[in-house]
């Protein structure tokens, strides 16, 4: 008979790990990447996450392709979702919360802001008579949506200071 993990008389209800969603098995790598997403205040790249892993990991030794493997995997269960910023190769990852968020991204220093709401609330587009010639209507009508990508670009305050004094 295997013997419990011993747990120090202090391990209480506030120490006790969070609840993994159910659906995968759990191994101590994909807890670590589970954990470094949902502190995460923004989209994080691959070698982001890992960099954080293997602080918050100590000892122990992960290599940067089980990032990859259980990202995939997490993508898979939909657990993260990934995309990519305009202008820039490489996916970052954030978990599925229920909903989406959009983000202003500075052009100067590559600030993410999110944005606290949603400017595209709808599921289909209807006719619009008199908006736009009757090629388009025909093309657009009863077109569902099914997802969006809404990404701003400009200049933070900071930011926005340096190049107006640049000029």
């Amino acid at each position: 008979m295997e013997s419990e993990k011993w747990k120090p008389e202090w391990y209480g209800a506030e120490c006790a790990e969070p609840d993994y969603p159910k659906g995968i098995k759990w191994t101590k790598q994909r807890k670590y990447v589970y954990q470094v997403l949902e502190r995460a205040s923004e989209p994080l790249s691959a070698q982001q996450i890992y960099l954080q892993v293997m602080e918050q990991a100590g000892q122990e030794n992960f290599a940067l392709s089980t990032i990859y493997r259980i990202l995939a995997t997490f993508e898979e269960n939909h657990l993260v979702s990934g995309t990519t910023w305009m202008g820039e190769d490489t996916v970052v990852y954030e978990l599925e919360r229920g909903g989406h968020t959009h983000y202003a991204v500075c052009l100067e220093c590559h600030k993410r802001i999110p944005l606290h709401s949603c400017p595209f609330n709808f599921g289909h587009f209807g006719h619009r008579h008199g908006e736009h010639g009757d090629a388009e209507e025909d093309e657009l009508s009863g077109f569902t949506v099914v997802g969006h990508k809404v990404e701003l670009y400009g200049y933070c305050d900071k930011c926005r200071k340096n190049v107006v004094s640049a000029e």
